[in-house]
């Protein structure tokens, strides 16, 4: 209570007790009482005097103004006139009541309490909205909303990096610009599957840049719902996947090369029959084949020859002095 009067506040408090109210209140009539109540507490209504000496009014609306409280501001007074009152709805104030009538106080409280709490249901409401709006806008994936005729009606930076158009050149336009045309009729499908509150899960797909490049992406769709429930548009998140599909071909296309580069290699294996004395095999049909000749054919094994130094010393013994002192043998 801004109120110089200590009988007047005194009245003013039994009446509001004496219609159900149980009051937490304080009366200050000076600017400095008034910012040391508001910074020391916490308020529901101000009640405020329009006549204080060095004080009033207007300097009491200006305290909460730039307190930046939202507070139903209602002005008690005596006579005033009514271009005075026009005067103080206009700088602020919520409400004034005439002492003389105070029957118009109570509904005026309750109007105003109401009036305020709706006010910060919708500032939190929009600070919510702020909050989420930033954390879709920074997400690096692209997030688009469309009306059910298919018109963009939000784009993100992501989506603007993704695509290349920037949000002043998408938003209005319809969804199908950065679908390929072989691709539309499926968007189509899509957004009237999520219109009759069909899931749509998540699929890989491409889209149009701006450039006219295509992008491969993994695209999320789900129904946009008004706070009745109804379905009243669609979003889509979307994420580049034109990397990890490069990767995945890459990947496939090694496979397939290492699994040809296999099929061209043989290997031996098993018991191999080969003679004591000559040293030739037998193949799998029985014939004696030379070593040689069956390692080549059996795998992709090729031969040089040479000679070991126990054979040159008993086939060779005129070469076997000069191997030894350095020489080279002879190659054939």
């Amino acid at each position: 209570m801004v109120e110089d009067s200590e009988l007047d506040a005194l009245l003013l408090v039994r009446y509001l007790e004496s219609n159900g109210y149980e009051l937490h209140h304080q009366r200050v009539w000076s600017q400095d009482a008034m910012e040391a109540a508001l910074k020391q507490d916490t308020w529901e209504v101000i009640l405020c005097d329009y006549h204080l000496p060095g004080f009033g009014v207007q300097p009491a609306l200006d305290l909460v103004k730039a307190k930046r409280l939202d507070l139903p501001f209602i002005v008690v007074s005596g006579a005033i006139g009514e271009d005075v009152a026009v005067d103080l709805m206009k700088a602020g104030a919520h409400d004034f009541i005439f002492k003389g009538k105070l029957s118009r106080l109570i509904p005026a409280i309750e109007r105003e309490r109401r009036e305020a709490r709706a006010r910060r249901e919708r500032a939190l409401a929009l600070e919510k909205l702020s909050y989420l709006a930033a954390i879709v806008d920074s997400a690096e994936e692209a997030i688009i909303g469309q009306s059910m005729d298919g018109s963009i009606t939000t784009w993100n930076a992501g989506a603007a990096r993704l695509y290349g158009y920037p949000a002043a050149e998408a938003l209005g336009q319809p969804a199908l610009m950065i679908v390929p045309p072989a691709l539309q009729e499926e968007a189509r499908d899509l957004l009237q599957k999520l219109q009759r509150a069909e899931c749509v899960e998540q699929f890989e797909t491409a889209r149009l840049r701006k450039d006219g490049a295509l992008v491969r992406v993994s695209l999320t769709m789900s129904a946009i719902r008004d706070g009745e429930g109804r379905i009243i548009g669609a979003s889509s998140i979307a994420y580049d996947i034109t990397e990890r599909k490069k990767i995945e071909v890459e990947r496939l296309e090694l496979i397939a090369h290492l699994n040809e580069t296999l099929s061209k290699v043989k290997t031996l294996s098993g018991l191999l029959p080969i003679c004591a004395s000559c040293k030739k095999i037998r193949d799998d049909q029985g014939y004696w084949q030379k070593l040689e000749t069956f390692v080549r054919e059996h795998s992709e094994a090729e031969f040089s020859h040479s000679i070991c130094p126990d054979c040159m010393k008993t086939l060779y013994p005129e070469f076997a002095t000069n191997l030894v002192s350095g020489g080279s043998a002879p190659e054939g």
